[in-house]
């Protein structure tokens, strides 16, 4: 098979499944399921093709075409799409097979599988678009199969209003996004990826443009307020899009369009995500819900990647800026590898933990869990240890590449991400110990007990990723175009970066292992009340939206609808139908059943039409 025969397989493969699920097995859910399973098992298969042997390149075929516009619908095969694929492929698989466990006695199993299979197909298309504008087609998918998957329980009102919160944000990002296609496309008169590569306008408006749809997609500040909502959908979902693939659309999308960029328009990145980062990691200190924990986790180090691409810098080459911005996508694509593999073992521990303890959310509800769930324990830790910057562990590797940018380029950025660092090691160590240590502090928690396979053999697989997932060395030939670009620090600045590191772990864990101790209150609410509420109140930025909804929005929407109502469909429209119909009443007077009137109009109308040939009217 060709190159391009297999990138057809892998996109298309999905889109049968949850095609054949969607009109012959919405009510079978068990083959559903196997067919949506077998499906994520042949696109890792045809994805490791691509991605481990396969050439380089790409390939376009004209779908549209309107005057001088030409649509096209193209792979681009490269080392970063075969990385991302790859991402795709593995974590996607995982979280098939966890579903099949966790979603066992579900009644809607069959609508659950084909959404994933609607999601798959989405995401991988997003990953092998050649142009921005089937970059759009496949992101929209993406935000409507999300919609899809967060809503699976849409009986429950949280769930439902949370897909529509889901959905609505991110068209806000959305919109920023196509404006800025349109505008790269005015400009340049493409938006083929490689073209944009080759010869561009520099523009500061086009990649800020752009970057709204990442920061809708990715949730950065201040679109971020729909992702911690998201948890309400199913935990396999919240491991699948909320902390591997969907929300790094963005990043990746960042990426893609790296040409594009412009020192301005990498400032405003830069500290957005680093607002972000720090934002979320504070804002997970106070949760109880252990996957609202994670969502702010996630937010959190989403942050970290995008700080990680705007620590770019420009040299200037024969008079014309030309922008290097190699080493910030090297480290923000490592560490959204490592973070794909050690969040979604995250995740889905956590769903192992939610489907153990009879569905109990709530970390100061738990407790003993070590002894009980063995397997879990074990797997979890890693992904705790992972996260927080272990040495020799995943995150370890892509964390120290991110903070040996900022100490290179932004001293003010490296200090605030070493601080959001020691905030992740303590919010993840508090998370740990109060799920799995101490006394059982509810029914659940006493009678929790490990799943079977299908729960923890992806557990297992996500575990020994996320050990291994940092040494870049032992990735195949075929990635190295993207690992190459990977900051090393060397000299004084290795030892800074390291110590730094081994500093923010230390002083995150040991704070939240002596602080928070296992009981069924939290200690920074009885010790610091005012901190706390201050916290939990997530800068009150739902409730600044609810506001301006109410009292902005909702409120135009009424005075247009009384604009409408009075001049639109009253004086416009029935306005004129009332014009019209007076007029047919005068004309229809005029037919009075009598020859002579007749006559005598008759006679009026050829005066009229000789006064007016005479040109005396």
């Amino acid at each position: 098979m060709t190159p391009v025969s297999i990138a057809l397989f892998v996109l298309l493969a999905p889109l049968v499944s949850a095609v054949v699920i969607a009109l012959t097995l919405r009510r079978a859910g068990t083959l559903a399921a196997v067919v949506s399973v077998t499906t994520a098992v042949l696109i890792l298969a045809g994805a490791s093709l691509l991605a481990l042997g396969g050439p380089r390149g790409e390939i376009a075929w004209p779908w549209l075409q309107l005057g001088s516009f030409t649509l096209s619908l193209g792979f681009k095969l490269d080392d970063l799409a075969a990385l991302m694929l790859m991402i795709v492929a593995v974590v996607g698989l995982c979280v098939h097979v966890f579903s099949l466990g966790y979603l066992r006695d579900d009644a809607a199993r069959g609508r659950y599988f084909g959404g994933l299979s609607v999601f798959m197909f989405s995401m991988l298309g997003l990953v092998l678009a050649d142009n921005l504008f089937m970059m759009f087609i496949f992101w929209e998918l993406v935000g409507f199969s999300s919609w899809l998957l967060i809503g699976h329980w849409h009986e429950k009102a949280a769930a439902s209003e949370a897909a529509k919160k889901a959905f609505i944000t991110n068209r806000v990002g959305d919109f920023g996004f196509l404006l800025g296609i349109i505008l790269c496309y005015w400009a340049n008169g493409t938006v083929n990826l490689t073209a944009l590569g080759q010869d561009h306008v520099f523009s500061r408006l086009i990649p800020l443009l752009l970057f709204c749809g990442a920061v809708g997609k990715s949730a950065q500040l201040p679109l971020q307020v729909w992702l911690p909502d998201a948890m309400e959908g199913p935990t396999p979902v919240s491991a699948l899009i909320h902390a591997a693939t969907m929300v790094a659309a963005g990043v990746y999308m960042l990426c893609r369009i790296n040409v594009l960029m412009v020192p301005e328009a990498l400032t405003v990145i830069l500290w957005v995500g680093t607002a972000t980062a720090l934002y979320a990691a504070l804002c997970a200190l106070v949760q109880r819900d252990i996957k609202k924990v994670l969502a702010y986790s996630t937010l959190s180090q989403l942050g970290y990647m995008v700080a990680a691409f705007g620590l770019g810098s420009l040299v200037t080459t024969h008079g014309e800026h030309r922008l290097v911005v190699a080493a910030g996508v090297g480290a923000a694509m490592f560490h959204l590898t490592t973070h794909a593999f050690f969040k979604a073992l995250l995740f889905l521990g956590s769903g192992s933990v939610i489907h153990g303890c009879h569905h109990e959310q709530d970390i100061f509800q738990l407790g003993g869990l070590a002894g009980r769930m063995k397997l879990t324990f074990v797997t979890f830790t890693v992904g705790v240890a992972a996260i927080s910057g272990l040495p020799f562990l995943a995150g370890f590797f892509s964390k120290d590449a991110i903070l040996y940018l900022a100490w290179a380029n932004n001293r003010a950025v490296f200090a605030v991400l070493a601080l959001t660092a020691v905030l992740t090691a303590l919010y993840m160590t508090r998370l740990w110990r109060l799920t799995f240590f101490g006394a059982p502090r509810s029914a659940a928690a006493a009678h929790a007990h490990e799943g079977g396979l299908t729960l923890t053999l992806p557990l297992v697989v996500l575990a020994v990723l996320a050990v291994v997932g940092g040494y870049t060395g032992g990735y195949p030939a075929g990635f190295r175009g993207v690992w190459e670009l990977v900051p090393v620090a060397h000299g004084a600045d290795h030892w800074v970066v390291l110590l730094t590191s081994l500093a923010v772990l230390l002083v995150g864990a040991g704070t939240a292992w002596q602080f928070y101790r296992p009981a069924a209150t939290d200690a920074l609410e009885q010790r610091s009340p005012g901190l706390f509420r201050l916290l939990a109140s997530k800068l009150w930025f739902d409730e600044l939206y609810a506001y301006l909804i109410d009292k902005g929005q909702q409120r135009l929407a009424m005075l247009l609808n009384f604009l409408e109502q009075i001049f639109l469909a009253g004086v416009i429209i029935r306005g004129c139908a009332g014009l019209v119909g007076l007029c047919g009443l005068g004309v229809r007077a005029l037919h009075v059943g009598r020859l002579n009137a007749y006559v005598y109009w008759f006679l009026f109308g050829l005066a009229a039409l000789w006064l007016l040939a005479a040109g005396l009217l």
